[in-house]
């Protein structure tokens, strides 16, 4: 069985934004048939994360390099271009 992947949705208060990315990442992985785990945090808590984490998806700039990929996630709020997203979430957890 494939391991389960760890996905951090992070904005910088870890409620307005990040809600909203967390439900369209939800429904991706889903969808797609992707084992995951969603932590719903904010972009500070990140680093906690960091050593087990499989992706990042922010809305926020983050103020550093993370080990892990990190995707913006700002078209899932403007709902433009959203298909690129997806493809770049579903490719960083292959």
């Amino acid at each position: 069985m494939e391991k389960q992947k760890l996905i951090l949705v992070a904005c910088g208060t870890g409620i307005a934004t990040s809600t909203v990315v967390c439900k369209k990442v939800e429904s991706l992985i889903k969808t797609n048939g992707i084992n995951a785990r969603i932590i719903q945090c904010k972009i500070a808590e990140v680093v906690g994360y960091e050593d087990d984490a499989d992706l990042l998806v922010t809305t926020t700039i983050s103020s550093r390099d993370y080990k892990m990929p990190v995707i913006k996630a700002v078209n899932y709020l403007t709902n433009i271009n959203t298909d690129k997203v997806d493809l770049a979430i579903i490719e960083a957890l292959k």
